[in-house]
């Protein structure tokens, strides 16, 4: 099981807050921070069940405090500025501070120009690019107090090939706006010893949008756990701040650097092909 892999424990008491936060990648970052006892901000809009998607807040929330931290839900619609305003204050006045963010909520509609609504087109901007400039604008001046600040994007590195283009010209561009907020960001804050980061995972990732969107059972089959990217997620986030700035991360390297190297626990089948993930 991917919970053997044994780390370091560095974030007791510190602030994470989460996008995308009830399930997928964001919910196991957040149960990943925890284990240490972190404060966990879980951002998010379903707080009641979805029929067609696992997990809400709650259910992410009864996690955190499983692995030993303390949860705050906060319905937040990250496209809403009044709403990440409340959200931030809500975290801040709970906690103290904020010590980290990981701006992972995102939207994905992958076809081609003329079959892409203007509807999923602003969508995609909306809670890719534009929410991470965002939160990360929000929770800045509580990040610029915190002892080892972080913002981590889930996003990819930026390869700007035609082939990611193509295919998906409004999706690419909104997860590499969300990469060009890393390079501009980082050198941005760097001064001021704030750590702006990208991850991106080798493979796939079994997730609602793997399942209901983009391949269904098969993929996932073919796919990894989002326990590989919390945990390397947690690496990250434990680094130096003022060491650890303006890269593109993958998973798996991040995983190797640090000493861990069967991947097999992260599989969803062991036996199976994995898919490399989009932008690599």
């Amino acid at each position: 099981m991917a919970g053997k892999v044994r780390m370091a424990s560095n974030l007791r008491d510190k602030t994470v807050v989460i996008t995308g936060a009830s399930r997928g990648i964001g919910e196991a970052i957040a149960v990943r921070v925890a284990q240490d006892g972190a404060c966990v901000a879980l951002l998010g809009k379903t707080e009641r069940p979805h029929p067609n998607l696992p997990g809400t807040l709650h259910t992410a929330a009864d996690r955190v405090r499983e692995a030993g931290g303390t949860p705050l839900v906060c319905r937040c619609d990250v496209r809403d500025d009044e709403m990440i305003a409340a959200a931030v204050a809500r975290v801040v006045d709970a906690f103290g501070g904020i010590d980290i963010l990981v701006n992972n909520a995102s939207a994905i509609f992958l076809a081609g120009t003329s079959d892409t609504p203007m509807k999923r087109f602003v969508l995609m901007q909306q809670v890719n690019v534009r929410a991470t400039f965002a939160m990360t604008r929000a929770c800045l001046p509580y990040l610029e107090r915190a002892d080892n600040p972080h913002v981590l994007m889930l996003s990819p590195p930026l390869h700007l090939e035609s082939r990611w283009l193509a295919p998906h010209v409004a999706y690419t561009i909104s997860k590499y706006g969300m990469s060009m907020c890393v390079l501009g960001m980082s050198a941005e804050f760097r001064g001021r010893g704030v750590a702006v980061n990208a991850l991106w995972p080798k493979t796939t990732i079994a997730t609602a949008a793997v399942r209901n969107l983009l391949g269904g059972e098969p993929l996932v089959r073919r796919s990894r756990t989002p326990q590989i990217v919390a945990d390397a997620a947690y690496q990250v986030l434990t680094r130096p701040a003022r060491k650890c700035t303006g890269n593109f991360l993958i998973d798996e390297d991040v995983l190797h650097e640090a000493g861990i190297n069967d991947f097999s626990i992260y599989a969803v089948d062991p036996g199976a092909d994995l898919q490399p993930d989009l932008f690599l």
